[in-house]
């Protein structure tokens, strides 16, 4: 089992007039090798939670652990936490700093004390990874546009070879084009490499698209954890929490309320097409 919570609530500026519960009494598993997408209106939860699972804030109460060990133990290396579970923020460009891109990208490995040529060869696998054109390695990281700069960040984590990778909203100001191609690389790197990915996001097309599994969080509680066909339908409940389901799903219920017998799980344009077909096929 790759990361348990276990009983864990987060309390900010406890003790004081501005007191707030983030998280409340929040126990999940995320298995190795899992698409997992969190969900949840501003407020939720949802980004508390997930710097929780790096060790980057530390729970209030509970525990977390990490291929069965406790973060929270004496002598439990966060260091070493951080560079298998690799967090990138929303609007991660802000994390670039160095010089050009190539120097950023190193930054990672270099500090985990590799030598020169496998901090170089990580640096330019996981450029090639992002789909990051070489011409753009010795540019500094500020003359790139919006998606390149995500691209770079992103890069800058893989670089340090994780086994999880989490993403607080990735495609936050991007246009459609550069949102797919970000996550269509994240969807081949966990094809290739296996490796268990977080995707925190306010685009119910997105996560029903790419993840296996969803989270809602609502008030720091876990609300509904399921597939995408199981979450979505609770698209009236979602809606009373501030949340929607993916367009499909609107229009598959409306198809049905107009008589046609299409399935009303269906969460993608692929799945709402095949049951389309399939029930126009039926009535000729």
């Amino acid at each position: 089992m790759s990361i348990k919570l276990e009983h864990v609530s987060y309390i900010y500026s406890q003790e004081t007039a501005y007191e707030k519960k983030a998280l409340d009494d929040i126990n999940l598993e995320i298995p190795d090798g899992q698409f997992l997408g969190i969900i949840g209106h501003t407020g939720s939860g949802k980004s508390t939670l997930i710097q929780h699972l790096n060790g980057l804030v530390r729970a209030t109460e509970g525990t977390v652990y990490y291929n069965g060990e406790n973060i929270y133990a004496p002598g439990y290396s966060m260091k070493q936490l951080r560079s298998r579970v690799g967090l990138v923020f929303q609007y991660p460009e802000y994390q670039l700093f160095e010089v050009d891109v190539f120097s950023d990208v190193c930054f990672g490995p270099k500090n985990l004390g590799l030598p020169k040529e496998e901090v170089e060869r990580r640096a330019r696998e996981a450029l090639q990874q992002v789909g990051l054109k070489e011409k753009y390695y010795q540019k500094s990281p500020f003359e790139l546009s919006g998606g390149q700069k995500r691209r770079a960040a992103i890069a800058g984590i893989l670089a340090m070879q994780p086994e999880v990778l989490i993403l607080d909203e990735p495609t936050a100001g991007l246009d459609p084009k550069g949102r797919d191609d970000i996550l269509d690389q994240i969807a081949r790197l966990h094809k290739e490499r296996g490796i268990t990915v977080v995707l925190v996001s306010h685009s119910m097309e997105d996560v029903a698209r790419y993840v296996d599994r969803i989270i809602v969080m609502d008030q720091g509680r876990v609300r509904f954890d399921d597939t995408p066909r199981r979450v979505f339908e609770h698209y009236r409940e979602l809606e009373s929490i501030g949340l929607a389901a993916p367009q499909v799903t609107y229009l598959m219920q409306k198809l049905r309320e107009k008589g046609m017998k299409v399935d009303t799980t269906a969460t993608t344009v692929e799945e709402a097409k095949e049951s389309i077909l399939a029930a126009l096929g039926a009535k000729l």
